[in-house]
């Protein structure tokens, strides 16, 4: 198999995360990366090891050796740099949102569509062996039986503190949503996946728990875990939400429900879902997530682990290590990669990846759950 060269354009949390998944693959070669500034480029370049640096990503486009190019930079780019990257012709890859609106969002699908270049997002969590085994599971009547529910919360403590800063608790960076579009994105995309149901009607309530915070009045990374003297911070007024519960209705008539919470002391980053079916019911936490809760009224309840024997035929190729042999995190971008570059390379058939139309449908959900909440009342969504 010929190699595929990448671009990765931005390198802060999850830059490096693209770039780590796809070495893991073996026929892709990071080939350059895209930053603020020559500078900047080439530390992060010498730190990544890759052979080349642009200080604007213009020029990583016009680079006739890349192939595919990973948007990897803050949400208020996304829109313009896919918009460019569609508009040269190149396989892309982004990171969510896929722009700041549904209008932008459903431009992208357009534009994608017309470029006829492959397009994907990164919703990783699909990709972990036993969320393919729960969507076998759910496909299965004989299985899971109808589904009643569903119900599950995304929990973190990354903005507990008053003092917590970030850029995406600005609007103009991040978006009018920041915990839904943030993560509960990705509580939707997940179980949208599992059950194979969309979501249709929401009714949220969205709290800003800190109005007020400190920000630092020098530039902070994410996770930097860096400590400030007071004299560094100043207030800043908090428009977008830390919180959010919302009632979710789907398109077979089931109801769920969904907790948000970036304030949710000793939760790192705890996706929880739970699927009630009439047969038996399923959970899975992606902070343990080589285990599968079976549950059953009449017989005992399992917990299905990661081991590829255990798992559905269809599920199988996601584990790539034996049973006792845990797999995470960085396995989900991998195997959507996989699935994303086997597709370019001719290896592996459309329609096992998360494309621009998934990433146009969950801006979709979150421009109801807004608007829910700002009127009060139940909400259908507008895909």
């Amino acid at each position: 198999m010929s190699t595929i060269k990448a671009g990765i354009i931005g390198t802060g949390f999850i830059g490096p995360a693209h770039v780590e998944a796809v070495r893991r693959l073996g026929f892709v070669e990071v080939a350059a990366v895209a930053e603020r500034g020559d500078e900047l480029a080439q530390a992060k370049a010498k730190q990544l090891s890759i052979p080349k640096a642009y200080g604007d990503y213009k020029a990583l486009l016009a680079d006739p050796e890349i192939a595919v190019v990973h948007n990897c930079t803050p949400n208020h780019l996304h829109f313009a740099i896919n918009k460019e990257i569609l508009a040269a012709k190149k396989h892309v890859v982004s990171e969510k949102p896929l722009a700041m609106t549904s209008i932008e969002s459903r431009e992208l699908v357009r534009l994608a569509k017309a470029a006829g270049v492959v397009h994907a997002i990164n919703f990783n969590y699909r990709y972990m062996p036993l969320v393919q085994h729960a969507h076998q599971m759910c496909q299965s009547a004989r299985e899971l039986g109808r589904i009643f529910a569903v119900h599950g919360s995304y929990l973190q403590d990354w903005l507990l503190q008053e003092n917590d800063w970030n850029w995406r608790l600005v609007p103009e960076l991040s978006g009018d949503s920041r915990a839904v579009a943030d993560v509960g994105s990705h509580w939707c995309d997940l179980v949208q996946f599992i059950t194979g149901m969309r979501i249709v009607r929401v009714m949220a309530d969205l709290v800003t728990i800190h109005p007020i915070r400190k920000r630092p009045k020098v530039e902070v990374e994410t996770y930097a875990g860096k400590v400030l003297r007071p004299e560094d911070l100043e207030d800043v007024p908090i428009n977008t939400e830390d919180y959010g519960s919302i009632l979710l209705e789907f398109d077979t008539g089931a109801h769920g429900s969904l907790t948000v919470n970036q304030c949710a002391a000793g939760r790192k980053n705890r996706l929880y879902v739970e699927i009630d079916g009439s047969k038996c019911a399923l959970a899975w936490d992606q902070e343990r997530p080589n285990e599968l809760w079976v549950g059953r009224r009449d017989g005992p309840n399992q917990v299905v682990l990661k081991d590829p024997s255990l798992l559905h035929p269809a599920a199988r190729e996601y584990a790539h290590y034996p049973g006792g042999h845990n797999e995470g995190y960085p396995d989900g971008p991998k195997n959507l990669f996989r699935n994303v570059y086997g597709f370019i390379a001719g290896t592996r058939p459309g329609g096992d990846f998360s494309t621009f139309v998934d990433g146009h449908n969950e801006i979709a959900i979150c421009d109801a759950v807004l608007k829910s909440s700002r009127e009060r009342r139940w909400v259908d969504v507008e895909y």
